[in-house]
């Protein structure tokens, strides 16, 4: 019997992890990478991105009956080591910095007497025991998760646009490319950088359908665009680009009369946080399938445990928002080793292996 199609599972876990990163880190980096013309540098990001998860889904289509780890060491042991060595720092490295910043941010909004490790403790225990079940796990959480808070999510972004000035939309070109070479536009690309991976473990476990997963890249443009756009023309450049979390300031001046909550940010933060511990089951889940290919004996129970631990330790000696943008920048070469090279890596393997077999195009 065939393996049923899980398309809509992948796209929408696929589509939640980036809605979890979208609307914190995102919206700063791309103001302060340009002056104007702000959709320019979203949807080169976002064509950039299209291209290189293409590359990386028709490079594992020639390998269906393995995953991303199996094509690597299938290469050689050389080359498993250049590619799922800097793989499983990066994704550690991603899943750190996700934990500490995230934990700093609830922190800062909802529960400043609470201490910061007992919510990093919450994160991974939550995050952790989702990923200790396996893919399907993840995913079917995906689903619930995107049943509860999606339509929660999408009334505030409607609600959003209350303080909306329409002025600040212009210019709508820039005069150079200048964003291309700013600090803040490469580190705007981690929003790409780390997704779109997961499209490699889950098969051949699990069916899906490329053209879906690029159909679902595409429908994420809209958001993209509101979550800088939205700060733009709520406060203008000149102060938006002062805040850390332009999109969450924008959400904490609405004023809604009827509604029984002071404030609208919480209905943000609960659906961005619940897809960010999605995001961190998945990072988890990911790395541990690494370490359970190198050491088969340990139950992937005692590797998430472990790796949730050494998490924890790793998130309570980072001291404060210096040190995790310090970490960030520090990623930012195995960034885009992990999102320009391993793509385009898997892509001519898949052409060496279609020589060698004669696998057909489909």
């Amino acid at each position: 019997m065939g393996k049923s199609d899980k398309s809509l599972h992948i796209v929408l876990l696929y589509c939640l992890t980036q809605l979890g990163v979208i609307y914190f880190v995102y919206p700063e980096d791309i103001i302060a990478s340009a002056e104007e013309g702000h959709w320019l540098p979203v949807v080169l990001g976002i064509f950039v991105n299209l291209i290189v998860t293409a590359a990386y889904m028709k490079g594992l289509r020639y390998f269906p009956k393995q995953d991303l780890i199996g094509i690597l060491t299938g290469v050689g042991k050389t080359a498993a080591v250049l590619f799922l060595l800097p793989i499983t720092v990066y994704l550690f490295m991603v899943n750190l910095i996700t934990v500490r910043a995230f934990a700093e941010i609830i922190t800062i909004v909802f529960l400043s007497n609470t201490p910061l490790w007992s919510i990093i403790a919450l994160l991974l225990a939550i995050s952790g025991l989702i990923a200790m079940n396996g893919a399907f796990s993840i995913m079917r959480t995906g689903v619930l998760l995107g049943l509860l808070f999606l339509p929660l999510m999408a009334f505030v972004i409607f609600m959003s646009f209350q303080n909306a000035d329409w002025r600040y939309v212009f210019p709508l070109l820039d005069d150079n490319l200048g964003f291309l070479t700013h600090k803040s536009y490469l580190e705007s690309l981690f929003a790409f950088a780390t997704s779109f991976l997961f499209l490699g473990f889950v098969q051949p476990e699990f069916k899906y359908s490329p053209k879906k997963v690029l159909l679902g890249i595409v429908a994420l443009i809209p958001f993209y665009l509101l979550a800088v756009y939205i700060p733009l023309l709520t406060f203008g450049r000149a102060t938006a680009s002062t805040f850390k979390f332009p999109f969450v300031m924008v959400v904490s001046t609405i004023q809604i009369n009827w509604l029984m909550f002071d404030r609208v940010t919480m209905f943000l933060l609960l659906s961005l946080i619940s897809f960010t511990m999605l995001f961190i089951a998945l990072l988890i889940w990911q790395t541990g399938v690494i370490v359970g290919r190198t050491i088969p004996k340990v139950k992937m129970s005692y590797i998430v445990t472990a790796l949730s631990v050494v998490t924890f330790i790793g998130c309570v000696m980072v001291r404060n928002w210096e040190d995790i943008e310090e970490l960030f920048l520090c990623n930012a070469v195995l960034r885009l080793y992990v999102w320009l090279i391993v793509p385009f890596a898997v892509y001519l393997l898949g052409l060496r292996e279609k020589r060698r077999s004669g696998y057909g195009n489909r």
